[in-house]
């Protein structure tokens, strides 16, 4: 009897647990798995707006794909993207992981730990239009920059970083490492707080040198927190719009080297063109989850 009972408690327990459940699968249906299945069907019709006159929306299958990577623009774009990601992640991981180890490691007891933890974190609470927009005042032709280098005699006349590739770029790589490198600090730092400090007293026993401990401990170790950084900037990455967007007022100037593929797929979207957004979004969407899984399979490798 007494068991029959327990057995109906675990029943009425793992109902409510269903129960509890219910919000987050509607919230999910309703704005992640009909908008994902609606983009997919959309991308298989051919449906813009030509001036005043609605085309379609007609079926023509795979044509949106066919066309959407038969054109040059896509891979360009694309490259830039993954350029300016990786110019800015680079720096954030080296940064976050020399700041992580200076505040994990209690043998630098370094003062004024907060309020440093603090000062690296708030960027990440900055919107990213509200760093896009201080950026552009700053760096324009007449913004304090192009003032204190022409007063100290480093250029002759204002010099315009936003018509000039590498300085357009460097900027919007500049913006995305300020912005995510406290966040990425943070998700290190508490790996490595997790880390038992024995296997580091043994190391020492055994002779082996700061670098040789954190290489041969603290980093592999940390590769699944190192993993799921990786993988979140570099979907955060390919996503990479309101930054240039906002710099280049949805330009992608000079000569669209700041371009991203989302800010094609605004185009896209604007000009009323839905079978060719929706062909974008879904390529898109396999690119990010082939070099995601490509991340995976290189970190398996790895392993073994």
């Amino acid at each position: 009897m007494d068991k029959k009972q327990s057995n109906g408690n675990v029943v009425k327990f793992n109902r409510w647990g269903y129960i509890f459940l219910i919000p987050f699968f509607v919230v999910y249906v309703i704005f992640s798995l009909i908008p994902l299945v609606t983009t997919i069907y959309n991308s298989f019709f051919e449906n813009y707006r030509s001036g005043l006159k609605q085309i379609g929306p007609n079926f023509v299958g795979i044509a949106n794909y066919f066309k959407l990577l038969g054109t040059p623009e896509i891979w360009k774009y694309l490259g830039n993207t993954l350029i300016m990601w990786i110019g800015g992640f680079i720096p954030q991981i080296v940064v976050a992981l020399l700041l992580a180890y200076w505040f994990s490691d209690p043998s630098l007891r370094l003062k004024g730990q907060r309020f440093f933890k603090t000062v690296i974190y708030m960027p990440n609470l900055i919107m990213a239009s509200a760093f896009a927009m201080l950026f552009f005042a700053l760096f324009s032709a007449s913004g304090p920059v192009n003032q204190i280098l022409t007063s100290i005699g480093v250029f002759a006349e204002p010099y315009k970083f936003f018509d000039h590739i590498a300085s357009a770029r460097m900027l919007i790589m500049f913006m995305n490492f300020l912005m995510w490198f406290g966040n990425t600090t943070i998700l290190l730092m508490a790996g490595m707080l997790g880390i038992d400090t024995a296997l580091y007293e043994a190391a020492e026993v055994d002779g082996a040198t700061a670098t040789q401990i954190f290489f041969k401990i603290t980093m592999p170790i940390l590769r699944p927190i190192f993993i799921y950084v990786l993988i979140t900037s570099l979907i955060g990455g390919l996503q990479m719009y309101d930054v240039p967007q906002i710099m280049t007022n949805g330009a992608g100037t000079p000569v669209d080297s700041t371009t991203t593929v989302i800010m094609l797929l605004n185009r896209h979207l604007t000009s009323k063109n839905v079978g060719m957004g929706g062909a974008l979004s879904v390529f898109l969407f396999f690119v990010t989850g082939i070099l995601s899984l490509v991340v995976f399979r290189i970190n398996s490798r790895s392993e073994n």
